[in-house]
């Protein structure tokens, strides 16, 4: 009996069950079945997996996310063909070219002047989140449980971390002057807004606030950009902060950051004149 492509995304799915993109991942996926579901996994050709591509690029998102899309189905294909031998050949995925992003980060006066504009509770998520670089779900999912305040330390659990790790974050003044003002608003959950945890921090006051400081292509992760290219900025070595930031790599953490030629100069002023 042939395998289709039901049959490779199911058994996908339960060989990726702790995935930290799983619930993205998902989501493509329900894009793919629409038009693969029930189609052998054989029948999945490089003309196939063209034309998928150009019906994702007609949808006029960016070409990083028909890429995501592309990744997801030739990561599927491999495993099916390599690890399943349900498929002889891997069909070619070809991935589009993106544009390097510019990285977004903002100066302090433009952070003060957003911490000002944003309700409260978002003001405060959104200072925590710039003493801490923490990504947003660790942020909105954090509890009181991870948290250490006689230490000036809370963690992550690598079921909550990007890279499956555990990661410790020293809370500096301005982390525990924020963490000081949730006391008693929520039982388990460190931030909340009028009782509840809060599930959504991009919201309609978010960008209003954007748009009133004149803060244009701004996304909640810049924020952990910003955090990073204060870092570096302030002298921070990279291997530190690829530690305080949870990242694999050094590569990742000069991917994030802004490098100002500003903290570099005294290494530029100390080679010896020669005129």
């Amino acid at each position: 009996m042939q395998k289709t492509w039901d049959d490779a995304v199911a058994r996908w799915l339960i060989e990726k069950a702790d995935k930290a993109s799983l619930k993205s991942d998902k989501c493509i996926i329900r894009w793919l079945d629409s038009y693969l579901s029930g189609l052998p996994i054989a029948d999945i050709t490089r003309p196939v997996v063209d034309s998928l591509a150009h019906k994702k690029i007609a949808t006029g998102v960016a070409n990083g996310t028909v890429n995501r899309m592309l990744a997801l189905l030739r990561s599927i294909l491999i495993r099916a063909s390599l690890d399943w031998e349900w498929l002889p050949v891997v069909p070619k995925v070809r991935l589009l070219r993106e544009p390097v992003r510019r990285i977004r980060y903002l100066t302090k006066s433009q952070a003060e002047s957003l911490l000002a504009q944003l309700p409260p509770h978002l003001a405060e998520m959104t200072a925590f989140s710039l003493a801490t670089g923490l990504r947003k779900s660790n942020v909105t999912g954090l509890c009181w449980s991870q948290v250490d305040l006689p230490r000036r330390v809370a963690w992550i659990h690598p079921d909550q971390s990007k890279t499956r790790k555990a990661i410790v974050v020293p809370l500096n003044l301005d982390a525990l002057r924020v963490v000081s003002l949730q006391f008693g608003r929520h039982p388990t959950r460190v931030f909340s807004y009028k009782g509840d945890p809060v599930a959504q921090v991009t919201t309609v006051a978010w960008y209003k606030a954007l748009k009133r400081c004149g803060i244009d292509d701004f996304r909640w992760h810049d924020l952990r950009h910003t955090w990073a290219s204060w870092h570096v900025q302030n002298g921070t070595p990279l291997n530190v902060l690829q530690e305080l930031g949870g990242w694999e790599s050094a590569q990742m953490v000069r991917r994030s950051a802004h490098f100002s030629a500003g903290h570099l100069a005294h290494y530029a002023d100390s080679l010896p004149c020669i005129t």
